[in-house]
């Protein structure tokens, strides 16, 4: 009985222990059950953040796509009105060259000081009237034309103000033969003037190709235009000694005419350059009119001249003057020789050159000239030189 009692109490026991495990269990359960809910729900939450965040990159992106293309299509358009600007400027800049516009460039201005070379190139000078006279009813058209260039400082006035200004002329020579193919050098510094070939000079008419025919070879091309051109180079000037870059600022065009008694012939004045210390002695003697005594006394009393020196110097003088005559007498039998020996179509192309002389045109953007033109220019025993065309 008792043994029955005892068994009952250890049953009741364990069924008491099972269901304490059990109501354990069932706490653990719930436990993970709330830990579960509660990781599912911070899962939740990451996931709404995601999606809220793309959600507001989705429309700033659609905001900002919007900005951008209107940004685009403010560009394109500045692009467009540019591109249609510069076209406007474009045309507007690059004008169609005249057929003869760089001519009176390619024209050597001889004579001109090397150093004020780049001075006669800082203005526009417009030699239009040049190009006019190539054209149909003009002074040169369909003639054989020789041109050649020179400079004239004068004082003009420029944008209200008043300096010397290089101006550039250029001279047509209208011949069926090369006006001449030397040079004359000459100058107050110099003893004596020099007629010398122009090719020492490194000068020489060359053809010149306009512009619409720069293309195509030269000698294919039947020019009539003719420009005296020199080869020296300005940058090789400074291996060259002084006294031959002097030579080039003292040249001076020359022509022969045989039909006309030249100056050469006609003048008895000396010029005179004698070399003494410390002072040499500057003057002109004409053999006509004045004696070499009564000449050399004078000097001595201006104090040109000491006493000790003047019959040195009256001895110079003589050979200077015997040296003149000779010239001249040289020069008249030449002419003689050459008229008597020259064709009757040579006489009449003699007969019949001009001469034609350009000065620039008045335009806005440089000197007006058209006060200091002159008829004459600087040449080289020319006496005909009167009968110049000046436009």
């Amino acid at each position: 009985m008792a043994r029955g009692k005892k068994g009952k109490a250890g049953m009741r026991q364990k069924e008491e222990k099972r269901k304490e495990e059990d109501e354990e269990v069932v706490e653990r359960m719930k436990k993970l059950n709330v830990e579960k809910n509660e990781e599912d729900e911070q899962k939740q939450q990451q996931v709404d953040e995601v999606s809220r965040r793309q959600e507001t990159t989705q429309v700033e992106d659609d905001n900002r796509g919007e900005g951008n293309a209107e940004e685009e299509k403010k560009v394109q358009n500045r692009v467009k009105r540019a591109r249609t600007s510069k076209r406007e400027e474009e045309t507007e800049y690059f004008p169609d060259k005249r057929n003869l516009e760089d001519l009176w460039k390619k024209v050597f201005p001889v004579g001109t000081e090397w150093d004020q070379l780049d001075s006669v190139y800082q203005y526009n000078w417009n030699f239009s009237n040049l190009e006019d006279a190539f054209e149909d009813e003009g002074e040169l058209h369909g003639k054989r034309v020789y041109l050649f260039s020179s400079t004239e400082p004068q004082m003009v006035t420029f944008k209200e103000q008043q300096k010397i200004i290089c101006i550039p002329v250029v001279v047509a020579v209208v011949s069926p033969f090369p006006p001449s193919d030397k040079i004359g050098i000459n100058s107050v510094q110099r003893e004596t003037e020099e007629i010398i070939p122009m090719k020492r000079m490194k000068m020489d008419w060359v053809p010149y190709i306009p512009l619409e025919n720069r293309g195509s070879r030269v000698e294919r091309l039947k020019s009539e235009i003719f420009i005296l051109r020199c080869t020296q180079r300005k940058s090789a000037l400074k291996h060259l000694k002084e006294e031959r870059v002097k030579k080039f600022e003292y040249c001076l065009p020359y022509f022969y005419q045989p039909l006309k008694e030249d100056e050469l012939e006609q003048s008895t004045i000396v010029q005179i350059l004698y070399p003494i210390d410390p002072k040499p002695v500057f003057c002109e003697y004409d053999w006509e009119f004045d004696e070499f005594e009564e000449f050399t006394d004078k000097l001595t009393e201006a104090d040109e001249l000491s006493a000790d020196q003047k019959d040195a110097f009256m001895g110079f003088l003589k050979e200077k003057v015997w040296e003149a005559k000779k010239a001249n007498r040289e020069a008249r039998e030449a002419r003689k020789k050459a008229l008597a020996e020259m064709s009757s179509e040579t006489k009449a192309a003699y007969e019949n050159i001009k001469f034609y002389k350009f000065y620039p045109v008045s335009t806005p953007d440089s000197p007006d000239v058209s006060n200091v033109k002159v008829i004459l220019f600087h040449c080289h025993f020319l006496t005909y030189i009167l009968k110049i065309s000046t436009f």
